[in-house]
């Protein structure tokens, strides 16, 4: 058996965390993650703390559990050990993606709400010129752009009636495709105009 007396002192762990880390053994999470990816890339605490340049107490206190490291840190520790991190719904098993950054956003060039589900329902016109003649030219600028006009409802009301009707949506669309979705409802339209004049 170990005791706090075999400890090298040199490790600059405190009495505490020695004394934490021989009450062992540890049901594995974090600590037992990053032991592993020490055991794989066969480097020291000090090794793995020069490799991501923190210092060896702070490697020490993320195997004891007394704090632990960012996410982009244990990524970076993963992709070092060439370890990729998958993430699987409970029910279904399946994998889960995170979200793509190229993701639609908004005028200001702002990310839209990760939880909102976006609609496309034709180009870009500012509120208060519906009864104007100005919507056909800011349309005629939109499509010019490529910037069609994205709705999201705030309401989870909404929501919830919207995804009974079509569904979840993985993600936000990729800006392309809101264009190639207001550009559908331009053909769709005309479509419609062409079957009334016919009529």
């Amino acid at each position: 058996m170990r005791t706090t007396d075999e400890w090298d002192p040199t490790c600059e762990w405190s009495r505490e965390e020695v004394e934490w880390y021989l009450m062992g053994p540890f049901e594995g999470g974090v600590p037992g993650l990053l032991r592993r990816i020490r055991r794989i890339l066969d480097v020291s605490q000090r090794g793995l703390a020069a490799l991501i340049d923190v210092s060896q107490s702070v490697v020490a206190r993320w195997e004891t559990g007394r704090t632990s490291p960012r996410v982009s840190v244990v990524l970076q520790l993963l992709g070092l050990a060439g370890l990729r991190v998958a993430v699987h719904d409970v029910e279904s098993g399946e994998v889960v993606e995170p979200m793509r950054d190229d993701g639609a956003r908004d005028r200001a060039d702002r990310r839209y709400p990760a939880h909102v589900d976006l609609t496309v329902t034709g180009w870009y016109v500012p509120r208060g010129l519906e009864c104007t003649a100005e919507p056909v030219r800011w349309q005629r600028r939109s499509r010019a752009l490529e910037e069609p006009y994205v709705r999201h409802h705030t309401s989870a009301y909404v929501r919830r009636l919207q995804r009974l009707v079509y569904g979840t949506p993985d993600d936000h669309p990729a800006p392309r495709q809101l264009v190639a979705e207001a550009v559908h409802l331009d053909e769709v339209r005309a479509a419609r105009l062409g079957q009334r004049r016919a009529a």
